[in-house]
This record gives structure tokens, C-alpha cells and sequence, in this order.
């Protein structure tokens, strides 16, 4: 179990999340909503022991994070950062390889179970066909899906995802919900920071509002997707509509 206990966050001298007290349970899908700079990504970086916390503290299976060494927690932990600093100048293969590298056993090299794997999430992201292409050859959103496949390859139950569908076409962003949603219904457990309101009410079962004065409101997604709360957290008014018996949220424009 992964748990914020009375969490502080802040960067830049700003406090981005203040007295956070959750906890991410096996088979939970949480969505993270804010406006930009509200401190997303640096709240999912603090819940991944990337970023240290201005009070409180993060504990992962009753252990606070920063005593677990970082190979042992990376084979329960996976996170898919919004952005990578420098170049990678491999393959796509031996790109998505390196999700494999806290599970590798010998110095030398990877596996044949590890390849396989590594190929197994090459199918799943539809990028087989383009495994021994460079990397830097690759499109913003083929990029962004073998980056999810480099996750995926690593097995972990746990996985923080920051805004996994940006720069994936209409298509693709179905194919990574379905993937990640059969992740969840495996046992797994998803956050992910999101834009969409849409993805919010049809994948998550909980949220997470981060307002930008640093307030925090978190529960049942049905309960918090309102919209006196959603035209609240992004200071812009929305329409409520109603498709197919479905509520949905849009902007009032």
C-alpha cells in the first residue's frame, strides 16, 4: 500500500499540496485534476520518492519511502515521468529494455524472459514493427507509447503515470486506457495525472483536486466530479450534458 500521511508538498518556496492524507489500495484507478502549475507533476514525483516533502511523510508497504533502496522499490513502482531530460540514442527495443532493468539477474546483459517481455509491451503499445528503430526517429506520440511500454515491461504492481495520453491520437488513447484499466482489474493500482475530465469520469474510480492555493480534495470520483467542484478547480464555467444516459462535463463556451 502506497499512503500520503499528513503530506506537505512544495517547490519553488510555493506549497503546492498542504496536510495530504490518502492511501492507494490495490484495484484503485485515481485521477489527479488541476490547473497547470497547480504542482501535479511535483505531487507524483513526492509520492515516488523523487521529490522531498516540505512535512509528512510517504510510506510505502509501512515503510516511509526514502529508506527503501531504489532498485527494490522499482520492481513494486513505476513511474512514467511527463517528461525525460537528455537523449536516448538506442533502439525502441532497447529502450523499453531498460523497464526490465531492476528484475535483471546478471551483469551481462538482459534475459531472453526479459526480451520477451520487453516485446510482449512492444505489442501491447502497437510498436513492434518499429522495436530496432532509433528512438529519436519516432513521432511525439509513438515516443510517449513506448515510454508506457518501457513501464509496462517493468511489471510493477503500483504504477504513478504523469499525464499518460498526452500527444496519443483519439485511438491510442483508448488502447492505453484499456491496457492500463486491465492492470487495475489484475490487482494493480493506477495514478495518473489527467486532463481530460471525460477519462476522469469513465476510468477512475477515485480523484485527487489539487487546487493552485494548495488545497486538496480527495474521494469517490462519482462524489467530487461536480460541477460546482471541476468550475472551481479550473476558475472557467462548464456545461453539463447528458449522453446516452451518461453525465458529462464540457466546457460552458
Amino acid at each position: 500500500m502506497l499512503q500520503a500521511r499528513n503530506l506537505s508538498v512544495a517547490i519553488g518556496g510555493k506549497v503546492v499540496c498542504r496536510d495530504l492524507d490518502m492511501a492507494i489500495l490495490p484495484g484503485q484507478c485515481w485521477g489527479v485534476l488541476g490547473q497547470n502549475g497547480a504542482g501535479k507533476t511535483t505531487l507524483l514525483r513526492t509520492l515516488a520518492g523523487l521529490h522531498p516533502p516540505q512535512a509528512g511523510a510517504v510510506i510505502w508497504s509501512g515503510q516511509p519511502l526514502q529508506t527503501i533502496a531504489r532498485r527494490d522499490l522499482a520492481r513494486h513502482l513505476g513511474v512514467l515521468p511527463q517528461s525525460e531530460g537528455g537523449e536516448f540514442w538506442g533502439s525502441v527495443l532497447e529502450y523499453v529494455l531498460l523497464g526490465r532493468f531492476p528484475h535483471r539477474a546478471s551483469l551481462f546483459g538482459y534475459s531472453a524472459g526479459d526480451e520477451r517481455i520487453a516485446w510482449q509491451a512492444l505489442a501491447q503499445m502497437e510498436l513492434a514493427e518499429l522495436a530496432q528503430r532509433p528512438l529519436g526517429t519516432l513521432s511525439g506520440g509513438e515516443r510517449q507509447r513506448a515510454a508506457i511500454a518501457q513501464t509496462l515491461a517493468q511489471q510493477v504492481r503500483y504504477c504513478l503515470l504523469d499525464e499518460p495520453l498526452q500527444h496519443l491520437d483519439l485511438r491510442h488513447q483508448i488502447q492505453v486506457m484499456q491496457v492500463l484499466g486491465k492492470l487495475k482489474e489484475e490487482g494493480g493500482a493506477l495514478l495518473m495525472v489527467l486532463h481530460d475530465i471525460l477519462w476522469a469520469q469513465r476510468c477512475c474510480d477515485r480523484v485527487l483536486l489539487q487546487f493552485a492555493d494548495g488545497r486538496v480534495l480527495h474521494g469517490a470520483a462519482e462524489e467530487l466530479l461536480t460541477r460546482e467542484n471541476l468550475e472551481a478547480l479550473y476558475q472557467c464555467p462548464l456545461r453539463e450534458i447528458e449522453v446516452a444516459g451518461e453525465r458529462c462535463l464540457v466546457p460552458g463556451v
